[in-house]
């Protein structure tokens, strides 16, 4: 196993080559920065590795090798001290969210196999709740009051003298990729994994030391594992953007000087909603990178706008492959050029990386490509093995355009049959989102008397269902014009600010089965 040795003004930090040697890396950079800011709360570099070690070597007195921990916590500073310490100790960090059902938290609890629990205040207050449903284990309190059964205590003593040795196949990370509802489904990052995803953001970025990294998705999405691992291998800062902060977000970005920026395009609209999103209103940021969800050309045009002296970066990749597989930097010209249906191209595919389209679905194979699912049987149909690599299918439909470029068509599973004939829900956003007055749509299908029947969510202004289907018919053939619309102020956004489909669906339903008519 290597080792990384840095050499610079400040200590030398010596770690194992995984994951967490970028964090050691940062302290060798810039030991007296910043390397966390939570609110009010700043973590330097050097306090949150002593910290760190600290809490690593408590860990290990409890836990077996590459034992998963659950980090339930709030968006605190001891939640990324949690996910830190985890790496430390080599074990498997599992971030979960405080807002969770307490009974869906003990699912992911029980499926991730976890052996020991670090909570932060939010945490803490879940514990009486978590025993009551069986769930008691040794369990380190790194912010808050909490009566533990089991508690890991944190001594000087049990300081380690440098983070823990791992192999490059094991796990680092378990996200679950389903949010709030459905059944949870961990997927396993390896170290290997991450290794070859950072070491391509090292290669393509210019991130140093004195750039601030926003970090504005929850800890359970996996671009929350690329804004900590990005910002701290460079020795820069971390500012965690909370919910009060997307009342003036430029103010924010401002305020912080944050240079970088990564979130859901969903962003987007809820700044234009403040009337925040002016041009110039966000001059410091020179990297933005947007990814989860289609992007627009229009609101891409938008952020450029506000944001002129930044590069806007378009990202693609489930988390089953690691954070993100391709990208495309926005240009007016050539991303509308490529794009289709007003939506910015996926880019190319990363290095060492292979892609087939089969059907339209894209299928990716590679080092990314994650070592499965918590529960083998969620990975029949995904993970294949073709010609002697293991492809994950994506469920994206895809095409390739000049340059090799991918461009986004839709989800598989988006594809319904109305009368007869198979239409793609994405083309149908797009149709209603060229009508005056509409900001943005998202059509869904609702399964009803044995048929598919489709309702449209649209911002903007209120239009009259006629208007919009009249104006839908221009480019839609006539049998797939939706007939029903609703007017909505914004969309309703899951955990990771992407729009919850899922929610519109289920609200689309029990509008149509109950036979209310927006």
């Amino acid at each position: 196993m290597t080792t990384l040795d840095v050499v610079t003004a400040g200590p030398v930090i010596q770690a194992d080559a995984g994951l967490q040697a970028r964090f050691a890396r940062g302290v060798s950079i810039n030991p007296y920065g910043t390397a966390i800011q939570a609110g009010p709360r700043t973590v330097s570099y050097t306090e949150g590795h002593e910290l760190a070690l600290r809490w690593a070597g408590s860990l290990r007195r409890v836990l077996p090798r590459s034992a998963p921990v659950a980090v339930l916590a709030g968006r605190s500073a001891e939640a990324y001290l949690g996910i830190l310490s985890c790496l430390y100790a080599g074990a498997t960090a599992a971030p979960m969210l405080t807002d969770f059902p307490v009974a869906r938290l003990v699912e992911m609890i029980r499926a991730a196999g976890v052996r020991a629990l670090i909570v932060d205040a939010e945490g803490a207050a879940l514990l009486p709740a978590l025993r009551e449903h069986g769930v008691d284990l040794p369990t380190l309190v790194a912010a808050g009051d909490a009566e533990v059964t089991r508690p890991i205590v944190t001594s000087p003593a049990h300081r380690l003298d440098r983070p823990w040795r791992v192999d490059p196949q094991d796990i680092a990370y378990i996200l679950f990729t389903s949010g709030s509802t459905g059944t949870p489904k961990g997927v396993r990052l390896s170290h290997a994994n991450l290794t070859h995803y950072f070491d391509l953001m090292d290669r393509w970025y210019d991130f140093t030391a004195a750039d601030v990294f926003s970090q504005a998705a929850n800890l359970n999405w996996d671009s929350a594992v690329s804004d900590l691992w990005c910002a701290w291998g460079a020795g820069a800062r971390l500012v965690a953007v909370l919910g009060p902060h997307y009342r003036d977000l430029p103010g924010f970005v401002a305020e912080h000087g944050v240079t970088v920026w990564f979130s859901a395009p969903s962003t987007i609209g809820l700044v234009r909603r403040t009337g925040k999103l002016t041009p110039n209103a966000m001059p410091t940021l020179r990297w933005t990178y947007f990814g989860g969800e289609a992007l627009r050309w229009t609101d891409t045009a938008d952020w450029q706008a506000a944001a002129p002296n930044s590069s806007v970066v378009n990202v693609y990749g489930p988390t089953e492959i690691t954070i993100t597989t391709h990208r495309h930097t926005w240009s007016p010209a050539v991303s509308t050029a490529l794009g289709v249906n007003g939506v910015v191209p996926l880019g190319h595919l990363h290095d060492g990386h292979h892609q087939r389209i089969i059907e339209g679905e894209l299928y990716i194979a590679g080092p990314q490509v994650s070592a499965g699912y918590l529960d083998p049987r969620h990975e029949a149909g995904r993970y294949l093995e073709i010609d002697g690599r293991t492809y994950y299918r994506t469920g994206d439909l895809v095409r390739e355009v000049a340059g090799g470029e991918l461009v986004y068509l839709g989800r598989a599973d988006s594809q319904v049959q109305v009368h007869g004939l198979r239409v793609e829900l994405g083309e149908l956003d797009h149709a209603v989102r060229a009508c005056p007055g509409v900001e943005d749509a998202v059509t869904v299908g609702a399964a009803v008397g044995g048929t598919t029947e489709l309702l449209v969510f649209y911002t903007g202004e209120r239009q009259s269902p006629a208007v919009l289907a009249r104006h839908i018919g221009r480019t839609v053939p006539r049998q797939l014009v939706p007939k029903h619309y609703r007017h909505v102020t914004e969309f309703p956004l899951n955990t990771n600010k992407k729009i919850d489909r899922l929610r519109l669906t289920a609200e689309a339903t029990t509008q149509l089965r109950t036979g209310e008519r927006s």
